[in-house]
């Protein structure tokens, strides 16, 4: 009988969630390494398909908090009438998918 070994493919949901920049920072680093000119096709491949997920999930996060701060801006009036001192929760990375 074979066994079968752990793939090299990360594991969904494996360790804590990374911050917007952190994810930012991995697209930033994955478009570095496809420009280089020694790469393997294959290398290449995997990396643009991890940019277009990466950038395809910061760019959702990126219309959430937009749509937060139109809110945010469009509602000051009403919070300037308000006796409140609480301020607004806005989970900005808040997981919504």
């Amino acid at each position: 009988m074979t066994k079968k070994t752990q793939s090299a493919e990360p594991k969904k949901n494996a360790g804590p969630k990374k911050t917007f920049e952190e994810r930012l920072e991995r697209l930033e680093e994955l478009g570095d390494e496809i420009r280089k000119s020694d790469i393997p096709l294959d290398d290449a491949i995997k990396a643009f398909e991890e940019g277009i997920k990466l950038s395809r999930a910061l760019e959702k996060d990126l219309e959430r908090i937009e749509s937060r701060i139109e809110i945010l801006m469009s509602g000051t009036d009403v919070a300037s009438d308000s006796d409140s001192d609480e301020k607004p929760e806005l989970g900005l990375f808040d997981e919504e998918d």
